[in-house]
């Protein structure tokens, strides 16, 4: 009899314990909320900087875990509409991304633009004496491209517009080259270090811009549309959650140049850490407005 009374006491202080804990946390995650955010990002050279940069800033000023979720476009707009990542600052739009917000944009929120002045195309070396889309129709200029645009990752929304612009323009013995961001840089840079001729599909805030003299294809059709913004994307529950991420990624913006000071970083030999921590030491005044309310 004494032994299953010590045994029942025991039991009822495991019990005790294991409840109390059980409160600690629930009181815990519902007082201060998850710690860990996830961003997801496609792996081009401006979305590595721009996320690199908020993970920094969430990380080093509110004390975050930032998870990182480096996927394709779509599956980085599927995951913030089914909330299996938290945000992304990579949404191109009006045009280069609007496939995919006609498919995912009511199960998300947009927070707006990030930054202003983008724009994708085809971009050529200024030494080359053709200036529009359609010069690519010259027999003479083909040859000399080997009939290809040199492009990244299949899926990306620059692709899809130059699948249309192959069409549009009667390119029909082109073809468009799969590959990736980085892959395309170097294509691009190893031919003009050679003044050899090549197009690929560019698109600015890039580095290549900086470290090249290049110029875009006159687009006479409209393909590829205007001037665009990089948008901010959250989880529908996000304000709710984590309502400090929420309010960082809400004010979050920055410009071209300083997108382009982070690429340049990261191009010459910095690590996507060590580029997007430079860059926030050095620019307090812009971090404390993205912070400000927090």
């Amino acid at each position: 009899m004494k032994k299953r009374n010590k045994q029942s006491l025991l039991s009822i202080a495991l019990l005790t314990v294991m409840a109390a804990a059980v409160m600690l946390t629930g009181c815990s995650s519902s007082a201060g909320g998850s710690k860990t955010v996830k961003l997801a990002y496609v792996a081009w050279d401006s979305e590595i900087a721009s996320t690199y940069v908020v993970k920094e800033v969430l990380e080093s000023k509110l004390g975050k875990t930032v998870e990182m979720l480096q996927v394709d476009a779509g599956p980085m707009f599927a995951g913030i509409a089914d909330g299996s990542a938290d945000a992304m600052v990579a949404a191109w739009l009006p045009s280069t991304h609007a496939s995919y917000m006609e498919k995912y944009g009511n199960d998300m929120e947009d927070l707006g633009a990030n930054l202003n002045g983008t724009k994708i195309g085809l971009t050529v070396p200024a030494y080359m004496k053709i200036n529009s889309i359609e010069d690519l129709k010259d027999s003479a200029a083909g040859d000399s491209l080997d009939h290809k645009i040199i492009g990244i990752e299949p899926g990306a929304g620059i692709m899809s517009a130059t699948e249309k612009a192959l069409a549009d323009y009667n390119l029909k013995d082109y073809t468009l080259v799969e590959s990736s961001s980085a892959a395309m840089a170097q294509e691009l840079q190893k031919a003009y270090d050679a003044n050899q001729p090549i197009v690929v599909t560019g698109w600015t805030p890039h580095w290549m811009f900086a470290n090249m003299d290049l110029k875009y294809l006159d687009d006479p059709k409209g393909v590829y549309g205007g001037d665009e913004q990089i948008h901010t994307m959250v989880s529908k529950g996000l304000k709710d959650d984590q309502p400090d991420v929420y309010r960082v990624m809400d004010q979050f913006q920055w410009t071209p140049e300083d997108m382009a000071k982070v690429m340049v970083g990261i191009q010459g030999g910095q690590s996507p850490e060590e580029a997007a921590k430079a860059w926030v030491e050095a620019n307090p005044d812009k971090v404390n407005e993205w912070i400000k309310g927090t």
